[in-house]
């Protein structure tokens, strides 16, 4: 089964508040088995637009990242987040490659 994930930009307009969506998004995240893989690292952006910063987060299937999204705890930690950031969250399923490539 694919594997699901979040893929996030942002622009965070206090980062002093941010902090507490980082400190309540823990208990869905955890909840639904996530992992992040980009966490607002160094980048470059070579092709179209960019927002300051860039997330990726990965989940065990497609349904738990749907799932986490629009769980009471993830809403409660977005609640945080939605006044002092704005940009683009989207839940995509990821690619399994056949056997032998």
């Amino acid at each position: 089964m694919p594997k699901g994930y979040w893929i996030v930009r942002l622009n965070v307009t206090d980062p002093e508040k941010y902090k507490d969506y980082l400190a309540a998004n823990v208990e869905a995240f955890k909840k639904y088995g996530a992992r992040h893989l980009v966490r607002a690292g160094k980048f470059e952006n070579p092709e179209g637009t960019s927002l300051s910063r860039n997330v990726v987060v990965e989940f065990p299937s497609y349904e738990a990242a749907r799932e986490c999204y629009y769980s009471p705890e993830y809403q409660r930690a977005k609640a945080f987040r939605t006044p002092v950031s704005s940009g683009d969250l989207i839940i995509i399923e990821g690619y399994d490659y056949p056997a032998g490539t």
